[in-house]
Formats: C-alpha cells, structure tokens, sequence
C-alpha cells in the first residue's frame, strides 16, 4: 500500500468512499456539497469545507451533489504519526476531530491549501521525471499537513472544549511544556490542575492512549536534549537546574528517558558539530 495519495473526485473520477477505511482521508471541498452521518448527526460539507475523516466506522449514509469537486489528500497512519508536527496537538486534535470533522476555512486558508494540493499534485505526477523527484514530493506533502494543523490547532484554541476531561488534558498538556523537565511528578501537575494522580492518568489514557507520565517523559527527553547540547552549561549547572539531588540520580534518569548517559550525549553532539 502506497503511503499517501492525491486526488481529485473530477479529475480522477474517485470518491473519498471508495476508499473507506484504508487511509485518513483530507478533503477540500471546492464546489457542490457531500452529505453524512457522523456518529449519527447529519453532516454537510459545502464549498470552502475542510473534511479530516479517521477511520472507517465515523462516517456512513454519504451522498455527494452531481457537481461534488474536492481535492483528496489519502495518508497511511504510519506516516501521518510521523509528520504530526507536535504529538500533544495530535492527541488533541483527534479528540477534537471525532466531534468535530468539518472547518470552514476563511479566503486566506483557502488559498494556502489549494496551492498546498496544486504543488503537491503536480509534484507527485513529476516524480519519475526528476532525480530528487520522490524527495521533493515528500517535503511538498509535509507542507501541506502542518498547514492543516496550523489551521486546526488556531481553531482547537478557539474552541471551548465541551467535556471536563478534554479542557483537563489541553492544560495537562500546556503546562507540561511549560514546567518539565524541571517538574516530573504526575502528582505535581494533577496538584497544580486540582485533580488527583489517578484521575489525570486515566483521562490521558482515554483520550490519547497513553498515561501522563509518558507525556511528561516525551517533554522530559526534548527539555534534556535540548540543555545537554548548550555547550555553555556544564552538567552541574544542568542538574543544578533541574533540582538533582546528585550526578548518579541525574545520569539515571538521563538513561531511562535518552537511553545513553549526560557525558555519551554530550560527547556524540560535540562530535556531531565539527
């Protein structure tokens, strides 16, 4: 299976339903109107629509109008996981998405995706032809999605999250990269939110899949590379800051968030510089 797919509903005579369930469908609606159920709610996309459809049992009863014209961006999981710019934004963003799949897009964002599709199709049909080819496909493809993230993460800010659990996880989230690696304590940041240890972990495990503490381990090792690649910190200044009790506790715990020790990391990033 190819790992993403562009293409038009007139150009390429397709339906994003006729391929239900194999990618995550982006659709662009640029003229006519499609019609669906998601999660039992009739849904209508119209011209100027942006559609993010995850999965194969959210949507079903879709109609299209005789003059249905989208462009259709298809992205396998695997890849989409890794071009997801920041993989908070991500958790939150499906979240956001299962409720609700359709944005209207201003003129300004319109313009930014047609362009997005344009380039990327005509880059995709070149391929063969160029060298770098496949490579400049590929950096046209994440163009595309972290513009549709950007759009999307303005419009998830926006947004007043309905349930408690999704307003719990989006200040989780906010405040771990604030405060982490200095703070690493699931009970330190369920004390500041007002909530208990128990109950943050499990609205992180419903919404995302994956405890609190592995967010803040996912902050932790970006905080940490971060501070072991300034050349003008010592790691005493870096354990100082980060209120170890001593040098072992701090090479521990680099160990189990980085897999390799302060002194190996540092010396393969000064090598890495020359």
């Amino acid at each position: 299976m190819l790992e993403y797919q562009v293409f038009n509903t007139l150009t390429d005579n397709v339906r994003p339903d006729c391929l239900h369930g194999k990618y995550h469908n982006h659709l662009f609606c640029k003229v006519g109107t499609m019609v669906f159920l998601c999660n039992g709610n009739p849904v209508t996309v119209r011209p100027g629509d942006f559609l993010i459809w995850q999965g194969s049992k959210s949507l079903s009863n879709i109609s299209y109008s005789k003059d249905f014209d989208a462009d259709i961006l298809l992205v396998s999981t695997p890849l989409l996981s890794k071009l997801n710019p920041e993989k908070s934004w991500a958790s939150i963003g499906y979240h956001y998405l299962k409720t609700n799949p359709v944005l209207h897009l201003d003129l300004e964002e319109m313009k930014v995706i047609m362009t997005d599709f344009k380039q990327l199709r005509n880059r995709r049909i070149r391929v063969q032809n160029q060298f770098f080819g496949e490579e400049v496909a590929d950096e046209m493809l994440k163009v595309l999605i972290y513009d549709i993230w950007n759009i999307y993460s303005r419009e998830i800010v926006k947004t007043d999250i309905a349930d408690a659990k999704s307003r719990h996880l989006l200040f989780f989230l906010m405040i771990v990269q604030e405060y982490c690696p200095e703070q690493r304590d699931v009970a330190w940041y369920a004390k500041k939110m007002g909530i208990t240890p128990k109950y943050l972990t499990e609205i992180s495990k419903d919404i995302t899949g994956r405890p609190a503490g592995d967010w803040i381990d996912t902050f932790a090792a970006y905080g940490l590379r971060k501070l072991l690649s300034d050349n003008r910190l010592t790691l005493a200044d870096i354990i100082k800051r980060l209120h170890f009790s001593t040098h072992p506790v701090f090479t521990r715990y680099v160990k189990r968030i980085l897999h390799t020790t302060p002194s190996a990391f540092q010396l393969a990033n000064q090598m890495r510089c020359q």
